[in-house]
């Protein structure tokens, strides 16, 4: 070995923790997307509270609207890229409908605290809109990675073979007698 290689370079990671790796950064690419998405909601739900008289509840369904939008170019386009492209009309009905699933979270969890306890000023309104946006985004992580932005089956396919191949051909090294 030159100086400066590392063994570790060539050893193949097992399946388990190259799984864990892909989801690892699947999830901050799309906590990536989803914070810039917060912002767009936040900015667009406080720009319309202040600039209308739109009901709190109101104003905050126009902004998730708006952050849906840009929320769905920013997961196929960055955070899903590399994953099934066909049937974009079924993925954009998927998207749709989880996406709406996690309006009514986020946006019950508003109206909850606005009209059930009357907790209605700005700050309360945007720390209820932060706690809702945050209870949907479980949901719908789980959704869009499941239903919405499936991977392609041969590449986790492919990702397994290569990882079973490697360990294989360790241990056949492994199990060679010394000259």
């Amino acid at each position: 070995m030159g100086r400066g290689s590392s063994r570790l370079s060539t050893t193949p990671r097992s399946a388990a923790r190259q799984r864990i790796d892909r989801l690892l950064r699947e999830a901050a690419k799309f906590g990536a997307v989803g914070g810039a998405g917060v912002l767009v909601n936040l900015l667009v739900f406080n720009l319309v509270r202040n600039s209308t008289h739109l009901q709190v509840v109101r104003a905050s369904v126009i902004a998730t609207v708006v952050a849906i939008a840009f929320n769905y170019v920013g997961f196929r386009y960055f955070t899903y890229r590399d994953r099934d492209k066909g049937g974009r009309t079924k993925e954009l009905t998927l998207f749709l409908l989880f996406s709406a699933v996690g309006l009514v979270i986020e946006n019950g969890l508003l109206y909850t605290a606005t009209y059930g306890f009357g907790w209605d000023s700005p700050l309360q309104s945007n720390i209820f809109k932060f706690v809702g946006i945050g209870v949907a985004t479980l949901f719908r992580f789980w959704s869009y990675r499941t239903w919405v932005f499936k991977a392609l089956p041969a590449k986790e396919a492919v990702a397994s073979a290569e990882s079973f191949l490697a360990t294989e051909v360790k241990k056949r090294r492994t199990k060679q007698p010394l000259p």
